[in-house]
């Protein structure tokens, strides 16, 4: 009877192969990025709080992308005890996203425009609420749950492969620009 009850987990095996092997992928590839830049000469802005703001978000939400392939991989004996686990992880998410958003607020390096704050704060303060809620739903409605926590765990990918784009991009265009200082001695020079 239990195997029975454990089925639906045990059909999403792959997609959370995929999916875990994914998001560890991309959380190793933030630590080669954040060291070559470390390495290189970027001007860096006047504290790291911007860069900690828009940076360790992405982390996050790849890390957790990471756990709930891991929680939904294992083998457990009731879809309640998966649920709490992934509940616990959605309410973790929405108090960091409430974190991220004074962060957001509070750092001055950069003023974040509509599009930091949907990706930001909106979606995955979306996708954190998708999870608590299928998480609760899971043990009674194990298959539409499952599909709300595909699409939460694929919407974090998506996020933060979204906005580690944008960072680097940011960094590599607008913080590496060269400072030019125009003097008559520079101009006479041209």
């Amino acid at each position: 009877m239990q195997e029975a009850v454990l089925s639906p987990l045990a059909t999403w095996q792959t997609f959370y192969v995929l999916i875990g092997s994914a998001a560890a992928t991309l959380t190793g590839l933030m630590f080669v990025v954040v060291t070559l830049i470390a390495g290189d000469r970027v001007r860096v802005p006047s504290s790291s709080e911007a860069f900690t703001t828009f940076n360790t978000p992405n982390v996050a939400h790849f890390s957790l992308a990471l756990l709930v392939a891991a929680v939904l991989s294992a083998p457990w004996q009731a879809l309640w005890q998966t649920g709490v686990l992934l509940g616990l992880c959605g309410l973790g998410g929405v108090t960091y996203v409430i974190i991220v958003a004074r962060r957001l607020r509070r750092q001055k390096d950069y003023q974040p425009v509509l599009e930091d704050w949907l990706f930001h704060t909106v979606f995955p303060l979306v996708s954190y609420t998708a999870l608590v809620v299928a998480a609760i739903l899971l043990p009674g409605y194990p298959a539409p749950a499952l599909f709300v926590i595909a699409a939460a765990t694929m919407l974090l990918l998506f996020i933060g492969i979204h906005n580690a784009w944008d960072n680097v991009t940011y960094i590599a265009i607008e913080l590496n620009k060269p400072c030019l200082l125009y003097t008559s001695d520079a101009a006479d020079d041209l």
